[in-house]
């Protein structure tokens, strides 16, 4: 296979494979393909202090529990520091409709909702639509179903 080819084929493959639930082990936080930025790189202190999604920097980054996170400016990094838990996205940054029906599906950064002081992130536009619909017995499935839905 020459080396065009090649890169078509694994292309198509990262293009593909992130929509794909997971199965297998999981990490417990969602970083993306090649990533290791948690939240897909967005500020996830933001969400609470701006009310939108906003991307981080890395100027200004830290590293949690081994998946790095980035900031919009200095006072969130700060406000981060002090309290990671309560900035982190539910369900390590994975999409809280797929968990709360089993599995794991990539949260989408701009799909969120922040729901009784908590950060949800979901897939995209019509799985939000769904799982706003049913929040409060989707939220008590995904909790139910976390973290045990990292090893299916």
């Amino acid at each position: 296979m020459n080396r065009r080819a090649l890169f078509l084929v694994l292309a198509a493959l990262a293009i593909t494979a992130p929509a794909l639930p997971a199965y297998a082990d999981q990490p417990a936080v969602h970083t993306g393909l090649l990533s290791n930025a948690g939240v897909g790189g967005y500020d996830p202190v933001a969400y609470f202090t701006t009310g939108a999604p906003t991307r981080g920097s890395s100027q200004f980054k830290t590293t949690h529990q081994g998946v790095e996170y980035r900031f919009a400016n200095a006072e969130n990094l700060a406000r981060f520091r002090a309290n990671p838990s309560a900035y982190l996205p539910q369900y390590g940054g994975y999409c809280a409709w797929a968990v709360s029906q089993g599995y794991t599906a990539p949260g989408d950064p701009r799909r969120w909702r922040i729901v009784n002081g908590r950060l949800y992130l979901n897939y995209n536009a019509d799985v939000q639509r769904r799982w706003d619909a049913e929040r409060g017995p989707l939220i008590a499935r995904g909790d139910a179903n976390w973290p045990s839905v990292l090893r299916r």
